[in-house]
């Protein structure tokens, strides 16, 4: 358990360490269009490893402690991929306004708004839960 504590401890180190370098590629580079893709490619990178990590970690501690657990999970998944998708159908994918070199691609510009409808789902279901847990809390109280 020790070796696998200093496995994730450095590998933490080297993708901190690889984030710094490629913004202060950035600042130092200019934002250029390159830098621009490179910064947005390891935006999409880390999202993902963030994504994998919580469902490999998840499945393993799922079926290690409780394996009738992995269907809670399975609904989970089941359902932000739904999210997902009709984050997918609603992104317009429409070309960047005043952009005065090529435009990107119609696959990317897709990709891009369907990030954003998760960014702004995310935000208001954020938002939403802290509502709801102060509500939730002040009636708790109220009757106790």
């Amino acid at each position: 358990m020790k070796n696998l504590n200093k496995i994730f401890k450095w590998s933490m180190v080297l993708l901190i360490v690889l984030t710094v370098a490629i913004l202060v590629m950035g600042f130092v580079g200019g934002w250029k269009e390159g830098n621009v893709d490179v910064l947005l490619l390891w935006a999409y990178i880390m999202v993902g490893l963030a994504i994998a990590a919580v469902v490999i970690v998840g499945l393993i501690l799922g079926i290690k402690n409780n394996p009738k657990s992995l269907v809670k999970m399975g609904i989970g998944l089941g359902i932000f991929a739904v999210i997902c998708f009709i984050a997918y159908l609603i992104a317009p994918g429409s070309p960047a306004i005043d952009l005065n070199q090529d435009q990107p691609s119609q696959a990317m510009l897709k990709f891009t708004d369907t990030i954003l409808s998760l960014t702004y789902f995310a935000g208001a279901a954020a938002i939403i839960a802290i509502i709801v847990g102060e509500i939730r809390l002040a009636i708790t109280n109220k009757k106790g």
